[in-house]
């Protein structure tokens, strides 16, 4: 899955990198630690030259009352489930990262976070799926992250992760039909992600500062163990 996310290069390095201009409102902050429930910043097939904040959760459609929403898809099944049905077919974005965090279990004792980042560059995207809430008084555009298989560098850690897209595989996420992006939904297949441990600051939503992303420094602290080569 993908349960907590990071975007911290600079606007000028975003906007370059994605050759788009933020858009949201209250511009672009730098935040080490995203929680769901928080804006993410996304770029979406109705708008690929720009950069915009969209709640995370995709909210059901047909709920009564703002909430939450739901974080991630299963790619595999999206396209069959009612929720997602609708942002399925017409409604996909990319979802930027400078990394995401996720927790794997060990031998029954507390949960061990790792970052998870691209090694070759600062920033990259995931698949989401994006759609819009209405309600009688609010009107809230959300997002969810899509989500497969392990690769090799992720099956230790979780058994899930994010569709993390290949550079050259974002601009066909956008502008592809539903089947062809359902082919794009692979565990990652380039090699240059990797993973290390970090500390427990990153459980705490409100820690949202570089030294989140610090490495625990012991001998094992998995900067070798996980690797994709």
């Amino acid at each position: 899955m993908c349960g907590r996310n990071s975007l911290f290069v600079s606007q000028d390095d975003l906007e370059t990198r994605f050759n788009a201009e933020v858009v949201a409102d209250g511009g672009y902050t730098p935040r080490y630690n995203i929680a769901p429930g928080d804006d993410l910043e996304v770029i979406t097939n109705e708008a690929d030259d720009e950069i915009d904040r969209y709640h995370w959760g995709l909210i059901p459609f047909w709920s009564n009352e703002p909430q939450e929403g739901i974080i991630n898809a299963r790619s595999e099944t999206a396209d069959e489930k009612r929720v997602f049905k609708r942002a399925w077919e017409s409604r996909p974005c990319l979802v930027l990262s400078s990394g995401f965090y996720e927790w794997k279990s060990a031998n029954g004792g507390p949960k061990q976070p790792y970052r998870i980042h691209r090694e070759n560059g600062p920033v990259f995207a995931m698949a989401g799926l994006w759609d819009v809430w209405e309600g009688e008084a609010d009107t809230i555009t959300c997002v969810t992250i899509l989500t497969t298989e392990p690769n090799d560098l992720m099956e230790p850690i979780h058994d899930r992760m994010p569709v993390v897209l290949p550079e050259s595989a974002e601009t066909e996420w956008l502008s592809a039909g539903p089947d062809a992006r359902k082919e794009l939904c692979q565990p990652y297949p380039e090699n240059d992600l990797a993973a290390y441990e970090i500390s427990t600051r990153v459980n705490n939503p409100g820690n949202n500062d570089p030294t989140v992303i610090e490495a625990l420094e012991h001998e094992q602290s998995g900067l070798g163990e996980f690797s994709s080569g």
